[in-house]
C-alpha cells in the first residue's frame, strides 16, 4: 500500500510538473522571434524562442547585431532578406562566397533538403563556368576575370548552357529570382542578381493547416518530442485543435494528478498499448482492402493476357502506365510541381501524344489519399462542364504509386492572381473577377443538380487557363449526397477560413456548406485579400469576419482593392456592392437564410447586367448610410427574404 501511496504521489508531482511546463510552452511559442525589423513565429525557432516552438529543428535562425536573420542549413549559411507568413516562403541569398574568388575550394552547388523547403515557380538557376581562357569570356557580355589565376575567367548563363572544353574549373549552379530580361554583364551583374535572393516554400500546405486551426482554436504551434505538430492550449494541454479539446476529459496529466494508483497507470498504460497496435493493425488491413477493393472496381480487359496497364477502362477512363506518367514529368522533377496539398503533389507534365497535364501523386502509405484517390476517380468520370476540370485517366491497383491525370490549366489558381506568386496591380480588373465570380458559380450549380457538394471551394482550386475562363479542381474531399437526404453527417474537412461554420459545429454537411464558401471567394474577389492571414489582428484572421463586420459598419470601400476603381467608377462601384451585398448573404452562419447556388448565380447575372435581367431589385450601397441598417439589426437577418439585405430569386437561366 506504502508503495501505491509512493507511485500516486510521483505520478501527482510530475504531472504537476509537466503541466506547468506546458502552459510554459503556450506563452513561450506565441513570442516571435524577433531580429531587427523581422517578427518570426512557427515554425522557426532560435535566440529566446525555444527548439519545441518549431516544426523542425533545422528551422533555427541566428540574429546577427540584432540587424541580420540567417539561417544554417548544412554546411551552409544563408540571409534570410524576407518572411512571407501569408504565403509561407523565405527570400533567402547564399552568404560568403566570393564568386570571382576562382580557387575558392567553397565554390559548391547550394544544396537545400527537399523535405524541408521546396523552390518557388519563380526561383531561377544560373550555371557558373570556372577556368576558362580569356579567349572563350571575351565572346560573352556575362563573364568576369578571376582575382587570381592569371588570364582565366568565367562566365555565366542558362542551366542548359554546355561546357566548354576549354574551361579547367568547375561549374555550379546558383539561384536567382526569375525575370524576363537577363541579368547585366559582368561580375557587378552577378551579384546583383543574387542580391535579391530567391525565394522558397517553408512548409507543406497540410501543415500550415494544422497551425491556422491551432491559431483560429486559440493555442500556439509547435511540435512534441517526436517533432510532431503540436497545438500548445492555454490550459497547458497539447492537441490538435484547443477549440475541441475537453482537458478535464481528456487531459491525462491531470487525471495522474488526482492520485491514481500505480496499479491503474499500468492498466491504462497497457489499454493504450494495445490500443495503439490494434488501431495499426486495422489501419493497415483497411489500407489494403481499400485499394484492392476500389481500384479494382469496375476495370475489365480485353483478355487475361492483356497487360494490366495498358487499354484498361475504369468507367471509360484510361488507366495509364507509371513509367509513362514518369517519363511526362521527367521523374517527377521537383523544378515541375506545381502545388502540393495534404494528400498528395501536382507536377507539371506533358504524354507522347502531345498532351500537356497535371499529374497528382498521392502520398504514400495515407489511408485517407486512397480514399480520396477513388472518390475522386468516381466523381469526376461522370461528370462534363466547362468549367470543371476534366479527369484523363489515373493508374491501375497493380502501379507502383496512385497518380490521377487531369488536364493542365496553364494560368496558375484564381489565389495566385489575387494575393500570390503572379499577383500584380491591374492585371484582373473587375469585369474578369466578376466572370470568374459567374463561371465559379455556374461549375457549383451543376455539382448540386448532380447531387455533389464539393467540400472544399477556395481560390485556390479554382484554376484560370490564358483566356482567365474557370476550371474548378480538386474533388478529393467532394461527397455524393444521397437523394431525399437533406444532410450527411461527418466530420468537418476543408480549408480553414473557408469551413462553414455550422457544418463545423454540428458535423451536417450541406450545399449549403459551399455556398458559405463561396462568399468567402467572393470576398478575396473584391478585396484581394487571403482568407486567412494570421499577421492581422486576432478578430480579423479569418476574411469573413472582417467582411462581415466591415459591411455592418459601413465600411465596405476599406476591403475593396483599390485597383479596381471602386471610387472613380460608378458601374464598378454598383457591381461591387451587389458582390458584396450577395456575399453577406452567403456567409451567414445558419444554413436556412443563405440563398441556394442557383440562386447566387442569377443574381451575379443580374449584377453584371446591370439590373435588367429579369427585373432585378435595385442593389444596395453598402459603403454609405444604408450599411447602418445592417450594424443595427444583429444578428443578422433570419431569412433571404429580409429587407435589410434584398436577394432576387428569378428562375435561372433567364438572363441572356
Amino acid at each position: 500500500m506504502t508503495i501505491l501511496i509512493v507511485t500516486s504521489i510521483f505520478f501527482f508531482l510530475s504531472a504537476s510538473i509537466i503541466a506547468q511546463e506546458d502552459t510554459t510552452k503556450f506563452e513561450e511559442c506565441g513570442k516571435a522571434y524577433n531580429c531587427g525589423q523581422m517578427s518570426i513565429y512557427y515554425p522557426f525557432w532560435g535566440e529566446e524562442r525555444p527548439s519545441f516552438c518549431a516544426s523542425n529543428h533545422q528551422f533555427k535562425l541566428k540574429c546577427e547585431a540584432n540587424q541580420n536573420t540567417t539561417i544554417q542549413l548544412g554546411s551552409q549559411t544563408f540571409q534570410v532578406l524576407q518572411y512571407d507568413q501569408v504565403r509561407y516562403t523565405l527570400t533567402m541569398v547564399r552568404t560568403g562566397l566570393v564568386y570571382d574568388n576562382c580557387s575558392s575550394a567553397a565554390l559548391t552547388n547550394t544544396s537545400l533538403d527537399s523535405s524541408l523547403f521546396t523552390y518557388t515557380p519563380n526561383a531561377r538557376n544560373i550555371t557558373i563556368f570556372y577556368g576558362c581562357p580569356s579567349s572563350v569570356t571575351s565572346n560573352s557580355t556575362h563573364s568576369f576575370m578571376c582575382r587570381e589565376g592569371g588570364d582565366k575567367g568565367a562566365f555565366y548563363g542558362d542551366p542548359k548552357t554546355k561546357k566548354i572544353q576549354d574551361c579547367e574549373g568547375d561549374s555550379i549552379e546558383v539561384q536567382v529570382t526569375g525575370e524576363e530580361h537577363e541579368p547585366d554583364g559582368g561580375i557587378q551583374g552577378l551579384n546583383k542578381a543574387l542580391s535579391k535572393g530567391f525565394q522558397v516554400h517553408y512548409s507543406s500546405e497540410a501543415q500550415v493547416q494544422l497551425c491556422v486551426k491551432c491559431i483560429l482554436s486559440n493555442g500556439t504551434c509547435g511540435a512534441n518530442d517526436e517533432s510532431q505538430f503540436s497545438c500548445f492550449c492555454q490550459d497547458g494541454s497539447e492537441a490538435l485543435n484547443c477549440s475541441h479539446h475537453r482537458s478535464d476529459k481528456w487531459n491525462w496529466k491531470r487525471k495522474l494528478g488526482i492520485g491514481l494508483g500505480a496499479a491503474v497507470v499500468s492498466a491504462i498504460a497497457v489499454g493504450i498499448a494495445f490500443y495503439i497496435y490494434y488501431s495499426r493493425q486495422k489501419k493497415k488491413n483497411h489500407l489494403r482492402e481499400v485499394s484492392s477493393s476500389v481500384l479494382s472496381h469496375g476495370i475489365s480487359c480485353g483478355s487475361s493476357s492483356e497487360d494490366p496497364e495498358m487499354g484498361c477502362k475504369y468507367f471509360g477512363l484510361h488507366f495509364f502506365s507509371y513509367s509513362e506518367l514518369e517519363e511526362a514529368t521527367n521523374f517527377f522533377d521537383p523544378a515541375r510541381q506545381l502545388g502540393d496539398g495534404g494528400f498528395g503533389t501536382v507536377y507539371f507534365g506533358k504524354l507522347h501524344d502531345g498532351r500537356l497535364v497535371a499529374v497528382k501523386r498521392m502520398y504514400e502509405n495515407s489511408d485517407k489519399g486512397v480514399e480520396q484517390f477513388a472518390n475522386e476517380v468516381e466523381i469526376l468520370t461522370g461528370l462534363h462542364h466547362q468549367n470543371l476540370v476534366s479527369l484523363y485517366g489515373c493508374t491501375s491497383r497493380h502501379s507502383r504509386e496512385l497518380l490521377l491525370v487531369y488536364e493542365y490549366i496553364p494560368n496558375g489558381t484564381v489565389a495566385d492572381h489575387l494575393h500570390g506568386q503572379r499577383a500584380k496591380p491591374g492585371t484582373l480588373p473587375w469585369h474578369i473577377r466578376m466572370n470568374i465570380a459567374i463561371e465559379t458559380a455556374s461549375a457549383l450549380v451543376y455539382l448540386h443538380a448532380s447531387d455533389i457538394i464539393h467540400r472544399d471551394v477556395k481560390t485556390n482550386n479554382i484554376l484560370l487557363d490564358n483566356h482567365f475562363s474557370v476550371k474548378v479542381a480538386d474533388f478529393g474531399l467532394s461527397r455524393l449526397l444521397p437523394m431525399h437526404v437533406t444532410h450527411v453527417s461527418t466530420a468537418p474537412q476543408g480549408t480553414p477560413g473557408y469551413v462553414d461554420p455550422e457544418y463545423h459545429e454540428y458535423y451536417h454537411l450541406t450545399d449549403k456548406s459551399d455556398v458559405y464558401s463561396f462568399g468567402v471567394v467572393l470576398i478575396e474577389l473584391i478585396s484581394s485579400m487571403p482568407a486567412v492571414d494570421i499577421t492581422r489582428s486576432r478578430n480579423e484572421i479569418n476574411l469573413s469576419n472582417m467582411a462581415i463586420k466591415r459591411i455592418q459598419s459601413g465600411a465596405l470601400h476599406e476591403l475593396v482593392d483599390p485597383t479596381l476603381g471602386f471610387e472613380r467608377d460608378f458601374k464598378v462601384r454598383k457591381m461591387i456592392n451587389g458582390v458584396a451585398e450577395l456575399a453577406f448573404q452567403c456567409l451567414q452562419s445558419s444554413k436556412d437564410v443563405r440563398p441556394s447556388m442557383a440562386e447566387v448565380l442569377d443574381r451575379l447575372e443580374d449584377i453584371r447586367s446591370d439590373g435588367k435581367c429579369n427585373g432585378g431589385p435595385e442593389v444596395m450601397d453598402l459603403s454609405e448610410d444604408n450599411a447602418a441598417l445592417l450594424k443595427n439589426n444583429e444578428p443578422p437577418p433570419s431569412s433571404p427574404d429580409s429587407n435589410l439585405v434584398t436577394l432576387s430569386t428569378p428562375p435561372h437561366g433567364t438572363c441572356t
